[in-house]
């Protein structure tokens, strides 16, 4: 079996950004030279979180506008005592840092309207993705 690892890089530009990375995502699948197998995507960030969903510009404002209604940053967080982003950790860990996905002919399987969304929560900042591809 082979295993490859890869890490990109992303530099989000606002508090709350949606960045589709699922290029980048894909051309990593493609170098691991893996036809067939499992790839793993996950964001090493405890305020950032990733989903595989439309990339449609007014789905990814609702997005944010959801994260907003449901993790407002002004909210009366008690981890905001400390460090003033409570929500962004909260929205993290509801929605989850990582996805799986089957490789079958050096592709990620998707649906037609699936592609890889990293979602900034707590920004601006760098974000690492993390990309590891198992298979033959």
């Amino acid at each position: 079996m082979k295993v490859t690892f890869e890490v990109l890089r992303f530099s989000t530009k606002s508090k709350f950004e949606v960045i589709d990375v699922t290029d980048e995502v894909e051309e990593a699948v493609t170098k691991s030279g893996v036809r067939d197998g499992i790839c793993l995507v996950y964001v090493p960030h405890a305020t950032a979180a990733l989903i595989a969903n439309e990339s449609e510009s007014g789905l990814l404002q609702d997005f944010i506008n959801k994260l907003r209604e449901d993790f407002p940053p002004e909210g009366a967080w008690l981890h905001n005592r400390i460090d003033d982003n409570a929500h962004a950790h909260l929205a993290s860990a509801f929605i989850g840092a990582s996805r799986t996905f089957p490789v079958r002919d050096r592709r990620l399987v998707r649906g037609t309207w699936q592609n890889l969304l990293l979602l900034e929560l707590d920004g601006p900042r760098t974000r690492r993705i993390v990309v590891e591809v198992l298979g033959e």
